[in-house]
């Protein structure tokens, strides 16, 4: 997966941890500046408002970039080892419990003039507030049952994660990863026929089953 716009609409914790696409170039760095953090929260504007601070506004700099660099390593870490059924590392649970700690969100209660609000509220500078905001939503992806779903795209140049909702799920978006895949593969096909190296009347193993390769590229936001 070469494409450098943010894969978005996973579960917070894994929209974190694909901020770190392989290019060929080598691994990038989404969020490597407090302009590319902004940037990203920007696309996670439908999260629950009051989530990110200042409703993801807030005026980052580049000193609000390592605790949020924190809890993405340790969150890689975590998931990477969760997914697979294994034990997490000690050292990314511990750092995922600092960075809640260091910012826990206090449901703060205001009169809006006719009702009673609680509004999450965390002091701190603001990428601290963030970094334990993304700790507990890693939090809850690591209590989950379904982190052991969670699945690495099948794509031989990506890295991305998603949560699957249909079981036959292989590529991190159907339009990048899937439909690349299904090129490479029409490719190799023609290839082999223009080379001669199949026989009278045969387009390869797939067209046995023509419908197989729509069913394989259903991927991306295929959540609600």
């Amino acid at each position: 997966m070469t494409d450098l716009v943010p894969l978005t609409g996973e579960p917070l914790a894994l929209d974190l941890v694909n901020t770190r696409p392989r290019t060929p170039d080598g691994q990038a760095d989404l969020i490597a500046t407090a302009e590319g953090l902004r940037a990203w929260l920007n696309l996670q504007a439908d999260r629950p408002a009051g989530a990110f601070p200042e409703g993801g506004q807030a005026r980052l700099t580049d000193d609000d970039l390592p605790p949020v660099h924190e809890v993405r390593e340790h969150a890689a870490a975590a998931i990477d080892q969760a997914r697979r059924g294994l034990r997490p590392p000690e050292e990314a649970l511990r750092g995922l419990n600092r960075a809640q700690r260091a910012a826990p969100a206090v449901r703060e209660l205001l009169w809006d003039g006719a009702v009673v609000t609680a509004v999450p509220h965390r002091e701190g500078p603001p990428g601290v507030r963030l970094a334990a905001l993304l700790a507990e939503a890693v939090a809850d992806l690591l209590t989950d049952p379904a982190v052991t779903t969670v699945r690495k795209c099948e794509a031989d140049d990506c890295v991305m994660l998603f949560l699957p909702a249909h079981p036959r799920r292989r590529w991190c978006s159907a339009a990048r990863c899937g439909n690349r895949a299904r090129v490479a593969r029409h490719y190799r096909r023609r290839r082999a026929v223009d080379q001669g190296s199949e026989g009278p009347g045969s387009e390869g193993p797939d067209s046995q089953n023509p419908g197989s390769e729509g069913a394989e590229l259903t991927g991306g936001r295929d959540r609600p």
